[in-house]
């Protein structure tokens, strides 16, 4: 099939639409939405307010009162209702390592409180901070029943723990040991040496992340950051299950939705009973802590097993960069062949097999995990599947995509709460180390392509030549990632404050796909919604001056989609023009939000140019069984600047 003409217009509109800043994104954020955060989630803020915290912040004022403006700056950007409290050290006494107390419980967001505790804090004494973390354990919620919540501890300290009673790092080590939902985040404000070294070690100790802030607009930023994380954490579901290290105490599963955890370097088996026809389709999603250390080759593998040796199909992700964790998918699929005799075929116990591989120095610590499981059944007899579609075609790197003025949406944090979109334009905002996730509703006969375009963005002064990435990655229904390997797109690019954007996409959905050998083709194999998720890296918190980024995506469902999965199925409905929106995220017609046609057209006419990046691709490293090599290279990255 022919390839569309490659976009002119579109690109222009494209480099209009990265060179406005997040700043200006973010004039048109609404009220902070009600937080669903899951039962036992909290945050808890540790402030430090020992003596130094008297003395000035460079800029004319105090460190206590930069922490005051700070501290409500983070509760006016959390969602309504997340659980948040202030624990406050070195704020009552002149000299006592017992100095620590709660300032305000951790309860459903007061802003008003939080402000008032803060305002209330007067530097007085000594930092032990040791004390005060595993104070603040405690001052969290606890989840019921083994289910899954997110705990964080927000350390912000401008100087050493004076007490060592206990030493502060032992002391986040013990916590995080405690439970895969603890964390322990750390800010140095203005710190240096011994005092910045004690805190990245306590965030490292505490599977959390350390933030650097030498000036009162940084701590604002990095605090922003920290608290939105928490407060945005994967929402998980499923029923809890504990998986064993062997075949033998492999606990069964049947079709739904399963939590676990997984260390480094561990195995955890679960047994299917399965057909001889039925397609059978895993998957395991981990959770690491945003920004949790890991290597380019840390791996998440899935595998089917049956008998005593027999191997039916594999898979392994890779995270591909080393700038820190980000949730992690690997799918697999038990799939009959066509005449019936291969050696999967067979009826009975099968194992899924999830296997966590870690270099040395990654996160240590637990992570939780979501698995799914759904059996496909063979179509009714008599019924001839359409062809497979293994070709991208009309949906290559050149596709036409839509070019309307872009809509407001807030992603979802995972699968179970991914923003359901359709065709068009939508905006929306990233947080270093945050990935967001969306849903996009594939028929039969149709395929999945869209663009990813990361905002223009104000740099940190010194930071100018540093560079990040941002991501994406595009899902079947059933979670396996698709996409990335067949030479037509890329997972990453570099981000360094300019204007960057990636292409993603899927082959036409067609039953017969799951006969294929690409690996990036077999999953396609059903209709239904397909998920997109969209990164950017960690270390854009040392890059950007605005705690968010804009992102911009451009989404089309190319194709008329059919009836059916059979041959010669009748189209249910005219195939949607690429510059039409369709229906907006909540059901609108399109024109409700962002910034109207014309302005975006005036200023396009007005513009000088669009400036290409060109080789800033970042080294994915992803394994897949069956590796072949894709028709065609392209360097999807491309942005713009006036």
């Amino acid at each position: 099939m022919a390839q569309r003409p490659r976009r002119g217009a579109v690109a222009l509109l494209g480099g209009l639409l990265l060179a406005l800043t997040a700043g200006q994104l973010q004039a048109t954020a609404t009220t902070p939405a009600q937080a669903q955060a899951a039962e036992g989630s909290g945050m808890v803020m540790v402030l430090d307010s020992s003596g130094s915290m008297a003395g000035g912040d460079g800029s004319g004022s105090t460190r206590i009162d930069s922490a005051r403006k700070a501290v409500g700056t983070v509760a006016d950007a959390l969602p309504d209702g997340y659980p948040t409290g202030l624990r406050v050290y070195g704020a009552d006494k002149a000299k006592g390592c017992d100095d620590t107390r709660l300032a305000q419980p951790v309860a459903a967001l007061d802003r008003a409180g939080l402000k008032r505790a803060v305002a209330g804090v007067r530097p007085k004494g000594d930092t032990p901070i040791g004390l005060s973390l595993r104070k603040a354990a405690g001052d969290l919620p606890r989840p019921a029943g083994g289910a899954p919540g997110k705990r964080t501890i927000l350390l912000i300290s401008d100087g050493e723990d004076n007490c060592q009673a206990p030493p502060p790092c032992k002391a986040a080590a013990q916590l995080a040991a405690s439970g895969v939902d603890l964390h322990i985040d750390a800010i140095g404000f203005q710190v240096a040496g011994k005092a910045r070294a004690q805190l990245e070690c306590i965030a490292k100790a505490g599977n959390g992340r350390y933030y650097d802030a030498p000036d009162a607009r940084a701590l604002a930023r990095q605090l922003q950051r920290a608290g939105q994380l928490s407060a945005d954490g994967y929402r998980f579901k499923g029923k809890q299950i504990r998986g064993a290290t062997t075949r033998g105490g492999a606990p069964g599963i049947v079709p739904g939705q399963y939590l676990d955890t997984i260390g480094p370097n561990e195995e955890r088996y679960y047994a299917a009973g399965l057909d001889a026809v039925s397609t059978a389709d895993f998957s395991a999603t981990v959770v690491p802590q945003p920004g949790a250390a890991v290597d380019s080759l840390d791996m998440l593998r899935t595998r089917i097993v049956y008998g005593t040796t027999g191997s039916c199909d594999s898979a392994s992700e890779r995270f591909g960069q080393r700038e820190g964790a980000t949730p992690l998918t690997s799918g697999v699929s038990r799939i009959p062949t066509q005449g019936g005799n291969g050696g999967c075929d067979k009826a009975g116990r099968h194992w899924l097999v999830v296997e966590r591989k870690g270099a040395n120095g990654a996160d240590a610590a637990r992570w939780p995990m979501e698995l799914t499981f759904h059996v496909e059944h063979p179509l009714k007899k008599g019924v001839t599947p359409a062809q497979s579609e293994p070709e991208y075609g009309a949906g290559g790197k050149d596709a036409s995509l839509p070019t309307t003025a872009p809509q407001d949406v807030t992603g979802g944090t995972g699968f179970n709460d991914a923003r359901t979109l359709h065709q068009g334009v939508w905006r929306d905002k990233v947080l270093p180390a945050q990935t967001l996730w969306y849903k996009v509703p594939v028929g039969w006969g149709q395929q999945l392509r869209y663009d990813v375009e990361f905002a223009n963005e104000p740099t940190v002064k010194g930071y100018s030549t540093h560079t990040s990435y941002g991501g994406t990655q595009v899902y079947t229904p059933f979670r396996a990632p698709v996409g990335s390997g067949t030479g037509q797109f890329s997972p990453q690019v570099s981000y360094s404050g300019r204007p960057a954007s990636l292409s993603m996409g899927t082959v036409p959905v067609a039953w017969t796909n799951r006969y294929e050998t690409h690996p990036d083709v077999v999953p396609v194999h059903r209709n239904g919604d397909f998920y997109l998720a969209v990164t950017l890296g960690a270390k854009a918190a040392e890059i950007a001056q605005h705690p968010q980024i804009g992102v911009v995506l451009r989404i089309a469902v190319l194709g008329r989609e059919k009836s059916g999965p059979q041959a010669g199925a009748s189209a249910v409905r005219a195939e949607v023009s690429p510059g039409d929106s369709g229906p907006s995220a909540d059901g609108t017609p399109d024109g409700g939000g962002g910034w109207s046609a014309g302005r975006v057209v005036a200023v396009a006419i007005g513009g000088v140019g669009v400036l290409l990046l060109a080789g800033l691709a970042v080294a994915y490293g992803r394994a897949r069984r069956k590796p072949q090599t894709g028709a065609g290279n392209s360097d999807p990255m491309r942005g713009g600047s006036w």
